[in-house]
């Protein structure tokens, strides 16, 4: 019998007719009974994919976990950080795989935050046609976002996500209690992607969220399971209408047409999180400047980046430059930069409209003067 929601299961359903549940656990002491339940690994080997970060601190727990349940264990681990996600770490996850003698029938993990979730999900998308996978995804920014939904890819040169695949996970396993270990600044990333939710489909869940702006500082438990859960329903929401992104679905991408342009070059000196917000930000002024939200509203979402460690300016950038990378962005529609606006808060829609003046204009807003500082 299917599981139904509650406060510790969500069931996502998939464009193929099945279903896949999301997980909510405070350790991972039940990952080898939900693996067994739903991917039956008693008889499959399984190579939990990590990187040098994540290992350290997760690896072996999940490895003492599944110990014995599987017919095989192994771990592939790559260097921590957005350049590691390419064509070529993948290629060496593809040799190892076949060093051990990796089945179709076989499972990867991927045990980590945006990057592994990204990059697993290719190369299981893509090694022998196709293998199953699962999101154990160590990051606030994962948990809400990236390990739903099955958008997997990797980064061609200084293209982000230029080369991917839509490979939905045979399941999402969360652990709560790994948030306690972020630094402030992976934190303050992941709460870009929740503020973005809000803006993007709830305007009750957005005041929520800074309603309980201190209990979240505080990183208090009972409250980062609801932000966490109530992410992942409004991801559903979305992904479940749209899985590989012809319409709605591309509201996600509230803020990152200029937030990619942004990480192209201030990478790795700013994190991708870091970079949506900012972009969120730029989005939300054209919005404003077209007379879509009030004064009050945009300066409410301005300022809550600061609310939540996140930047409303960055220095370092050239607005020409960040204009001309926007079009080199993999969003692009018929030749025309594809951007996500506010209707109002919790209401967006995607727009082809939007000319270079405004774009110009938006960068100019975001970038550090001792005006606006």
């Amino acid at each position: 019998m299917a599981q139904t929601d509650s406060d510790s299961f969500l069931s996502v359903r998939t464009d193929r007719g099945r279903s896949y549940g999301i997980y909510f656990e405070q350790d991972f002491a039940k990952l080898p009974a939900v693996l067994e339940e739903n991917c039956a690994i008693s008889q499959r080997k399984i190579c939990v994919v990590t990187d040098s970060q994540v290992e350290k601190l997760y690896l072996e727990p999940v490895e003492k976990a599944l110990e014995g349940n599987c017919a095989k264990l192994c771990h592939f681990s790559f260097p921590a950080g957005e350049p590691s996600k390419t064509l070529d770490t993948v290629r060496k996850l593809y040799e190892f795989l076949i060093l051990e003698h990796f089945e179709r029938r076989d499972l990867l993990i991927a045990l980590g935050g945006g990057v592994v979730g990204d990059l697993t999900g290719f190369a299981a998308a893509t090694y022998l046609r196709g293998v199953d996978f699962v999101q154990v995804p160590t990051t606030l920014l994962a948990q809400v976002d990236s390990s739903i939904g099955g958008k997997t890819g990797v980064d061609f040169d200084s293209y982000k996500n230029m080369v991917g695949a839509f490979h939905q996970p045979s399941l999402v396993y969360m652990n709560a209690s790994v948030l306690s270990t972020l630094s402030e600044e992976q934190f303050a990333c992941g709460m870009g992607e929740v503020l973005k939710h809000g803006l993007i489909r709830s305007d009750s869940y957005y005041t929520w969220v800074i309603e309980h702006l201190f209990e979240i500082a505080e990183r208090d438990p009972d409250t980062l399971k609801q932000l966490v859960l109530e992410s992942c329903k409004i991801k559903r929401s979305v992904v479940e209408k749209d899985p590989t992104e012809k319409g709605e679905r591309a509201l996600l991408n509230f803020g990152h047409t200029i937030g990619h342009a942004i990480e192209k070059v201030k990478s790795p000196e700013l994190l991708h999180g870091q970079c949506v917000a900012l972009g969120c930000v730029a989005a939300a002024y054209i919005s404003f400047r077209r007379g879509l939200l009030t004064t009050e509203e945009f300066y409410e979402i301005r300022d809550m980046n600061v609310g939540f460690d996140l930047m409303f300016t960055v220095d370092g950038i050239d607005a020409e430059e960040i204009l001309r990378l926007t079009k080199s962005d993999k969003k692009m529609d018929k030749g025309a930069v594809k951007f996500v606006l506010l209707k109002k808060i919790g209401k967006a829609f995607i727009d082809t409209t939007v000319t270079d003046e405004e774009i110009l204009d938006a960068i100019r807003f975001i970038t550090y003067t001792e005006e606006n500082d």
